[in-house]
């Protein structure tokens, strides 16, 4: 069966939805060999490049920038100008990058990871919000099946636009098989020299933007520091769009020295930092399913969460929840699994026991099952 998937963010090294392209592409290269896989993706610029796990399988380039590219494919879909050639795809499309073509001959099935712009479009630029309210709604009817990542993207889907559920299928995503705890101490050591982490450190993985809710999470640091002076915040990801105001508040708040940036991380350095981290604190106020905290349960380091949209489906009872609006809920949650190693213990094995639910290889058969169904 052939397939065509579009990987555009794993080349362009998006963070969330460039990890869910790439996993579903390994997934399908390693177990699932009736799949005739080729990988398309839109080149940005000369660095835009697959990861070495991505690179042997045939793929399909068109160098164009993404603004143009969008509108490209808005096009396309508007005026019913068949773009199957372009994608190289002859039997099944899989669209990962909220953006669908129009096909005359290829079925397509499309990834909706989160409505966000809807529920908070104050956090999306303008120009990105006006392209997905354009542009959405086309797409969903155009897809011939659409996946979610969680049972919330889905309901979502059905609230906002007048959808038939039976277009829907949920497959979970999950982290990458890399995600585990290390017994090497060497490995672990090295890694905490090479980013200077401390003995302990609160960890956030993820772009800085306002969803993501760090400001809350600067503020309910704080105030651990009369306990633990010695305490550090670690925060991993790019800057992504309207962060000034998280950088204000880091400066109100005298914490320049307390945070931690460790700018690029290497792939293979992320779960040995996760490990290291004395606890995983992920605020965000919405997730279409939400990797990091899953990630850090799999490498057995403890998880405390928000309480909204996917995330308590993701890590059910194996994380501590808090209101992501109340920053005293997000410090106390900390403070306890800071104080408490007994909790912390507790914490790590549930987190490892619910990481262990979710498999690539399983969402891959369970994607394969779509395909074929739409290829019948």
């Amino acid at each position: 069966m052939q397939i065509t998937l579009d990987v555009s963010p794993t080349a362009q090294g998006h963070a969330g939805l460039g990890r869910y392209a790439g996993e579903v592409a390994r997934a399908l290269a390693e177990h699932e060999p009736q799949a005739d896989l080729t990988l398309f993706y839109n080149e940005t610029q000369p660095s835009d490049q697959l990861p070495d796990y991505l690179i042997r399988l045939p793929s399909q380039i068109v160098s164009m920038g993404n603004k143009p590219w969008r509108m490209g494919v808005m096009a396309s879909n508007y005026l019913r100008w068949p773009m199957d050639s372009t994608f190289g795809a002859t039997e099944i499309f899989h669209a990962t990058n909220h953006l669908l073509a129009h096909f005359s001959q290829a079925k397509t099935v499309y990834t909706l990871h989160d409505l966000i712009f809807l529920h908070y479009p104050e956090y999306h630029l303008f120009y990105n919000r006006w392209y997905l309210t354009l542009t959405m709604p086309r797409y969903l009817r155009a897809a011939d099946m659409i996946i979610t990542p969680s049972e919330c993207s889905k309901q979502d889907a059905l609230r906002f636009y007048d959808l038939p559920e039976e277009k829907f299928r949920v497959i979970y995503e999950a982290p990458a098989p890399t995600f585990q705890p290390s017994h090497d101490a060497d490995l672990l050591q090295q890694v905490k020299q090479r980013y200077n982490l401390s003995d302990q450190f609160v960890l956030h993985v993820g772009t800085i933007e306002p969803r993501k809710n760090l400001s809350r999470l600067l503020e309910a640091f704080q105030p651990l520091l009369s306990d633990w002076p010695d305490l550090r915040l670690v925060l991993i990801g790019k800057k992504g769009w309207l962060y000034d105001e998280f950088f204000q508040r880091l400066q109100q708040l005298g914490l320049e020295e307390r945070v931690i940036f460790p700018g690029f991380v290497a792939e293979e350095d992320l779960p040995a930092i996760y490990q290291l981290a004395t606890v995983f604190v992920y605020p965000s106020l919405y997730e279409g399913f939400g990797l990091p905290p899953i990630e850090a349960m799999a490498c057995g380091t403890p998880v405390v969460s928000s309480n909204s949209s996917s995330l308590p489906e993701v890590v059910g009872q194996a994380s501590l929840l808090i209101d992501p609006n109340d920053s005293q809920a997000i410090h106390v949650a900390m403070q306890r699994v800071l104080s408490d190693s007994n909790l912390q213990a507790d914490l790590a094995d549930r987190g490892l026991k619910q990481a262990a639910k979710f498999s690539w290889r399983r969402a891959a058969a369970e994607l394969m099952t779509v395909y074929r169904e739409l290829a019948e």
